[in-house]
């Protein structure tokens, strides 16, 4: 009589009956979930989460159970948006580009052999700093990386300064950059061949060339709270803090479950 009334069908009602104690089913694993999701931020994706469970709780549990969990209790991921706006530099005559020797070979297997540069802003405070870093493509370490709130020549030329006491030889080193008027600049290229380095540059317009640049920064975006610091000494620090933390403790699902240095030892050790 009530499913008459209600318009509801009786096979659906002894459907939803036979389902009813689901959600006190998953309860328990919920709430070790959401611990560590909301631990992150709620920035923490079912993959990341699966790693945490273990290396902080050591629980095993099942990605694709991960991810039901999240669907089933709204769990939902901040996803960073696309920035639409993008500074275009002139080159002055004395700058020279060079071709694109990487060629979107982003699968490499040897440390400190390819590496990866590019520059990206920060605003705070009603102000902007800007941050220039170099990684490692085979192992996503950050090998050097460099703050200021100018665009000067300093930046990435620091930043390179910064490289070398990460790198145990310079030489025949392959350091893949966009066409950006830094990049282009004949102090960037000379300092490059003083290290015999080997430069390789994407084509004019196409990020996806420096993709694993891209990506980092996307995620050191995603990861840390920059636009509340009032000061460039606080931001500094805490993207200080993030460096640290994304190389020594910031496990990666590609890089076998490791964090980028022991993703990088791992692999020292197979040579």
């Amino acid at each position: 009589m009530l499913c008459r009334i209600t318009s509801i069908t009786r096979s659906g009602y002894y459907r939803w009956l036979k389902h009813s104690d689901e959600p006190v089913k998953d309860y328990d694993d919920y709430l070790q979930v959401k611990e560590i999701f909301y631990k992150g931020k709620r920035k923490y994706g079912f993959r990341t989460i699966q790693m945490r469970l273990f290396s902080d709780k050591q629980i095993i549990m099942n990605h694709k159970k991960i991810l039901r969990i999240m669907r089933k209790y709204h769990l939902f991921v901040r996803i960073r948006t696309i920035n639409p706006y993008k500074a275009i530099m002139k080159k002055s005559l004395e700058h020279r580009t060079c071709e694109n020797k990487l060629n979107r070979k982003f699968k490499q297997d040897v440390p400190f052999k390819v590496l990866s540069t590019d520059i990206t802003y920060l605003p705070f405070n009603h102000r902007f700093a800007y941050l220039s870093v170099i990684k490692d493509i085979a192992t996503r370490e950050v090998v050097g990386w460099n703050m200021a709130q100018h665009l000067e020549m300093d930046l990435v030329l620091g930043t390179v300064e910064n490289m070398k006491s990460n790198l145990a030889s310079s030489q025949d080193v392959l350091i893949h950059s966009d066409q950006g008027f830094h990049y282009t600049n004949p102090q960037y290229i000379e300092r490059i061949r003083e290290l015999d380095m080997i430069q390789s540059m994407s084509r004019k317009g196409n990020c996806v060339d420096n993709a694993p640049i891209e990506s980092f920064f996307g995620h050191l975006k995603d990861d840390v709270d920059y636009k509340d610091c009032k000061t460039f000494a606080e931001l500094h620090l805490r993207i200080e803090e993030y460096m640290k933390y994304y190389n020594n403790d910031r496990q990666q699902w590609n890089l076998k479950k490791m964090t980028p240095v022991e993703y990088r030892n791992h692999l020292l050790t197979c040579v």
